[in-house]
């Protein structure tokens, strides 16, 4: 939905009940998962990433992605993202009841070995059934490749590796590609540039960007991937996340700072006001700091600003003598 601002067509997906929980080593109760997912889909954000088919020993608070999937009714996950790495994992949560699954494989083998525990070619060569599994069921399927800008163990990466993988023969019934700045490291100019590779590669692919703030472009990249032709955009309340398996990594960017950028047309003051809340609200809870730069002015002093919380007015009780 275009903007306020006149940003193009573009759905913000909320991740913060997978990237955003990831780091934390904290499970939240599923009741508390599914209460999130409702507030942010009923507030009219586009998309949520309600978990990951992750080994709970490794990533424990992704231990009950199949009970909050369970939880949420057909409508509502029809709207909603679970993260897979594995056939059998895109069974399971099929099984479950999910609608939409990404298929993750990182760029670098590094990383994949890191997060995966495989190399990207062999995460490649199961791509085939992965995507067979959802069309099956009639599902949406995302291409997530990790490390599409840098890598922790290897640097930079040639844009070249990312085009190659979408152009691969086995990725031919994809149609749509998230774009993973794991680290944050990326600029605008190389989120344009690698954008543009991609729909030069594969003119008809929806393209994803997800973003980190590591350090502090992150909702530049986002804003740079939307102009270059990105349709969907991740980001996570409070900029919380960050990879396990990855060092250096940080917190996504804040859903609060891509909606007070975007101004997407169901966006008021009001519903602003409430998702800032439900940031602080899961923050406090998990122990985290709140990095959300808009989020921090919605708690400003400046009254005349109409996307400032406005604090309630406490008139004193007459004094009787």
């Amino acid at each position: 939905m275009t903007g306020a601002t006149g940003s193009p067509d573009v759905t913000l997906r909320d991740v913060t009940l997978r990237d955003g929980l990831q780091l934390t080593g904290k499970l939240l109760d599923t009741g508390a998962k599914v209460e999130l997912a409702r507030l942010l889909l009923d507030s009219g954000v586009g998309a949520v990433e309600i978990g990951a088919m992750a080994r709970p020993d490794l990533v424990p608070p992704m231990a009950n992605t199949l009970e909050v999937i369970g939880s949420l009714t057909p409508a509502e996950l029809q709207r909603c993202w679970v993260w897979t790495a594995t056939p059998r994992g895109i069974s399971r949560a099929m099984q479950a009841g999910a609608r939409n699954v990404q298929y993750c494989l990182s760029v670098t083998d590094e990383h994949n070995l890191a997060n995966i525990g495989r190399t990207t070619a062999e995460s490649m060569a199961a791509l085939p059934e992965a995507i067979e599994l959802v069309a099956a069921a009639a599902g949406g399927f995302e291409l997530t490749l990790a490390t599409a800008f840098t890598c922790p163990y290897g640097g930079p990466v040639d844009p070249q590796r990312v085009v190659d993988l979408i152009a691969d023969e086995r990725a031919a019934d994809v149609s749509s590609v998230v774009l993973c700045d794991t680290l944050g490291q990326a600029t605008p100019q190389e989120v344009t540039h690698l954008i543009g590779r991609v729909r030069e590669t594969a003119p008809n692919h929806e393209i994803v960007f997800h973003g980190h703030d590591t350090w502090g472009l992150g909702v530049a990249n986002t804003l740079a991937a939307i102009q270059a032709g990105a349709t969907m955009v991740d980001g996570a309340l409070g900029g919380l996340g960050g990879c396990p398996f990855a060092p250096g990594a940080s917190g996504n960017t804040a859903t609060e700072d891509l909606l007070f950028a975007l101004r997407p047309q169901w966006l008021t003051p009001a519903v602003f006001g409430r998702l800032v809340r439900a940031g602080e609200d899961v923050l406090a809870e998990l122990g985290e700091p709140n990095r959300s730069k808009a989020a921090q002015g919605a708690r400003s002093k400046a009254d005349a600003f109409e996307w400032v919380i406005k604090q309630p007015e406490y008139q004193l009780s007459p004094t009787h003598g």
